[in-house]
């Protein structure tokens, strides 16, 4: 900095270009002290040039020149010019001109810049706007929260305002109680006082007790010789309406002294009523919680107070209360279990546990959803009168030579497709007499009933309960009169038949159809098949195919590799292979659908029979058939009914009282044959099951130990064994394991494929254990001629028999004037001197009777045996 000083200083003189001879304005310098770490400082000179500004065309001013400062530096100094213009060119040269370009370039600069200005204004003016949005916004929100503060303000002080007068309430009560209490305190020791008083006049009067007189204020403390006087310490005021506790010993004066003041209750003793009676007023009264209690057809006890959330106790004496005596654990019914929970105030909501079968069948379908189906028609009638044979002749099968016996013992259902391509589904039914439950199931399911009657035979037993059937569920009726290609054949008498169950046909003047036809020659079957359709026509059937599937089980049992199978009639709905189905107190899930020939079918429509596969179990004849959602709720289902169905089983199997067996047993007459059935099918098992149990009598009866479906195992050879009971097996076999031990056991096991020969087979069983009828036969009569008294004897009656044969060992009345005097038997029968075994007619012989002696010339004796005669049911 020192050497550029010293350079710009020894600087020529010159002048300054295009200017005039003047002095250079001198450098404003200043010094500047750094300061910097560790104490450290530098002096530096801090320079200020004045930087002038040259506006084109004008010439340069010196006063308008900006102070620019700048840190002094060492310039070297430049060197003279060799030649210099002249200054009079410099002065005179005239300004330059711009040129296009740089015109544009200025002018668009100008226009940048105007646009930029602007473009600012227009940001500020967005800017501005947004803030006074914001500031109107936080003016709203100010004004909002300052009406909300006032809100809770004003709440507040209202709130404020009622807990001080309720605090000011419950001051005024506590002082009056606490008045009350000082009153009656007062009063109790006034009358103690008294009574104190009273106690001690009369026992000073009676000298007992010398009243001291009253003592002088002792000397104080302080005027006492030779004790230095004490320090008084500070006593606190007390107010005259509060009362001090008494101090000292209590004697006879102090007592009877009114102006001493009264004995008081300890403070302790007070401040505990006092804590008391606050507790008491703050005490508030719990709100009592109504609940809602869901009440089953029995509950115990206990659950019934957790669902009320009481206490045991309290249920057990509001039962007490009732006049039921009732432990923790006992169960009650619903209707005092509702009395219970109506007197502990909460509300009481009666459910069943046939609760769970609600809505299992759906809602009933709207008219638009159903769509027209095909008529179920069963084939009724009286047993060989030819009702499978013409459902052959509608089918071209053969279905009759399988069935045993050639008589139906199933329910069998098939689909027909006449020529025209509508189908006809046919319930062929058993015609035996056993079969009573299968066809009413069958006629609960029809929409037309076919009658068949034969025309050599006419209206018969089980014609007359197929009609019984058929009235009952309000089916049309159609007559087919069959086997009219026989020489015997009377239609005429089969329809005037008909007149006395109240049918009359149409050629009578009446509305039943009737069809004369021949399954054997399959004559007028097509008349038959154009009656069921014109009467399906007028009942114009329909149902809703796209929803789940109901129906009804017309038969079930069990396949070896197939397991539980079910016939089907399915109703409305459609089936598919996969649904979750629950049938009377089983369930299960499809796995496949078969039909009536024996082929895999996918779904199965209404009035369509299907045999199905996947029941977890064998379902009853007639149990209904419904598709449900999910598997959880088959379940609850299954297991309510299969509870209701040992509940049921278990009332119809009691056996009575005690000592109403008892009384059977020791008079003999509790005989019972016990049983074990099996069947191929369920049908068939519940028909065999009602047959034997109509067998049974007054003395003897038919006791089914097990019904089932299926074959004869292990176990059902061993329930045999334990009672003694006989197997009925009905198209069924026993394994090799249960036909070894039956045999080892002795339990006998019969085999049958005709239900008649079941039935008449128990008969003949309950037969055999009836009591025999006793029969009496007279033998004859003898006379007393002559009565002889013989010592060591007694008395022997000589006789003449006078009819008949007289027998010894045989039982003997004794008549005097035709009046039977004694019965008994004879001890002696001798003939002149010798026993003999019989005395005819004709003959004299002597007899003595057994225990009795009172016998006189012409009494009559007669002869007589006892013999049993076997009873048949």
């Amino acid at each position: 900095m020192t050497e550029a000083n010293e350079q710009e200083q020894k600087r020529p003189l010159t002048l300054r270009s295009g200017g005039t001879l003047g002095l250079r304005r001198p450098i404003e310098t200043g010094q500047v002290r750094q300061s910097f770490s560790h104490g450290r400082s530098k002096q530096v000179t801090v320079e200020v040039r004045k930087k002038r500004v040259i506006a084109p065309g004008t010439a340069p001013e010196p006063s308008r020149t900006e102070a620019t400062p700048t840190v002094a530096r060492a310039q070297p100094a430049p060197a003279a010019p060799e030649t210099a213009e002249p200054a009079g060119r410099r002065l005179g040269a005239a300004p330059r001109t711009l040129t296009a370009e740089e015109t544009a370039t200025r002018v668009r600069a100008l226009q940048d810049a105007r646009k930029a200005d602007e473009e600012t204004r227009k940001r500020d003016a967005l800017l501005e706007q947004d803030r006074r949005r914001e500031e109107e916004e936080r003016a709203a929100e100010d004004a909002q929260r300052r009406v909300e503060e006032e809100l809770r303000q004003r709440t507040e002080a209202e709130e404020a305002k009622k807990r001080g007068e309720e605090e000011t309430k419950k001051r005024a009560d506590e002082e009056e109680a606490r008045r009350r209490e000082e009153e009656s305190r007062r009063e109790v020791a006034e009358r103690a006082g008294k009574a104190a008083a009273a106690k001690v006049a009369a026992l000073a009067a009676a000298g007992k007790v010398a009243v001291p007189a009253e003592e002088e204020d002792e000397t104080p403390a302080a005027a006492r010789p030779g004790r230095r006087p004490e320090a008084r310490r500070p006593t606190t005021p007390v107010r005259r309406d509060e009362h001090r506790r008494r101090t000292g010993k209590l004697t006879v004066t102090r007592a009877l002294d009114e102006d001493a003041g009264e004995r008081m209750r300890s403070l302790a003793s007070v401040r505990r009523a006092r804590e008391r009676e606050r507790m008491r007023m703050h005490q508030e009264e719990p709100l009592k919680i109504v609940r809602d209690v869901t009440i089953p057809e029995t509950i115990t006890i206990q659950e019934l107070a957790n669902r009320m959330a009481e206490r045991s106790a309290d249920v057990i004496k509001a039962l007490m209360r009732m006049g039921v005596m009732a432990t923790i654990n006992q169960v009650i019914d619903a209707d005092t279990a509702e009395l219970v929970v109506s007197e502990f105030g909460h509300r009481a909501h009666r459910v069943a546990e046939s609760d769970v079968e609600i809505g299992l069948r759906g809602e009933t379908d709207s008219e638009e959803l159903l769509a027209p189906r095909a008529p179920v028609v069963t084939v009724m009638g009286h047993v060989d009168h030819g009702k499978t044979s013409l459902l052959d002749a509608l089918r071209e099968t053969d279905v009759a030579a399988g069935e045993a016996g050639g008589i139906t013992q199933h329910i069998g259902a098939y689909t027909v497709t006449l020529k025209g391509g509508k189908q006809i589904t046919f319930i062929d039914t058993p015609g035996h007499q056993a079969f009573t439950a299968m066809r009413a199931r069958g006629a609960n399911v029809t929409d037309i009933v076919v009658l068949v009657v034969a025309a050599d035979d006419g209206i018969m037993e089980q014609t007359v309960e197929a009609i019984r059937h058929a009235k009952a569920a309000e089916a049309p009726i159609i007559v087919a009169i069959n086997k009219i290609d026989r020489a015997d054949a009377k239609p005429e008498r089969v329809r005037q038949e008909l007149l006395q169950h109240e049918l009359v046909v149409e050629e009578l003047g009446g509305e039943v159809l009737d069809v004369e036809v021949s399954a054997l020659k399959k004559t007028n079957l097509d008349r038959l098949e154009e009656a069921i359709l014109l009467q399906s026509e007028l009942l114009d059937l329909k149902a809703n195919p796209n929803r789940p599937a109901e129906g009804v089980v017309l038969e079930a049992k069990v396949e070896r590799g197939r397991g539980p199978v079910a016939t089907v009639l399915i109703q409305r709905g459609t089936l598919h292979i996969g649904d979750i189905f629950v049938s009377g107190s089983e369930w299960g899930r499809v796995r496949a659908l078969i039909d009536e020939r024996g082929e895999s079918q996918r779904e199965a429509g209404p009035s369509t029979p299907i045999e199905v596969l996947g029941l977890n179990g064998i379902p009853l004849a007639g149990d209904d058939f419904v598709v449900i959602e999910s598997e959880s709720r088959a379940r609850e289902v299954t297991d309510f009914r299969q509870r209701r169905r040992r509940d049921a089983a278990a009332v119809a199997g009691a056996r009575g009282t005690l000592e109403q067996m008892f009384s059977q047993i020791t008079s003999g007459v509790a005989k019972e044959l016990p049983v074990v059935v099996k069947s191929d099918v369920q049908g068939s098992l519940e028909a065999i099951v009602g047959s034997l149990e109509k067998l049974s009598t007054d003395e003897v009866a038919m006791r089914v130990l097990h019904s089932a479906v299926g074959g004869i195992n292990e176990s059902d050879v061993i329930l045999a064994k334990a009672t003694n009971a006989v197997i009925i097996g009905f198209n069924v076999r026993a394994n090799p394991q249960a036909r070894d031990l039956a045999q080892r056991d002795g339990v006998e096991i019969r085999y049958y494929s005709i239900i008649y020969d079941v039935i008449d087979d128990m008969r003949n069983g309950l037969s055999g254990m009836l009591s025999p009828t006793l029969r009496e036969r007279f033998l004859g009569n003898a006379a007393i001629r002559e009565v002889f008294n013989i010592t060591r004897v007694g008395k022997v009656a000589g006789c003449m028999v006078t009819d008949g044969v007289v027998r010894r060992g045989a039982k003997v009345r004794l008549l005097r004037d035709n009046v039977v005097i004694h019965e008994g038997a004879l001890k002696t029968l001798k003939r002149f001197k010798d026993e003999v075994r019989e005395v005819r007619e004709g003959y004299e012989c002597g007899m003595a009777f057994e225990n009795y002696e009172n016998i006189q010339v012409g009494d009559v004796i007669e002869c007589f045996e006892v013999e049993e005669v076997a009873r048949a049911l």
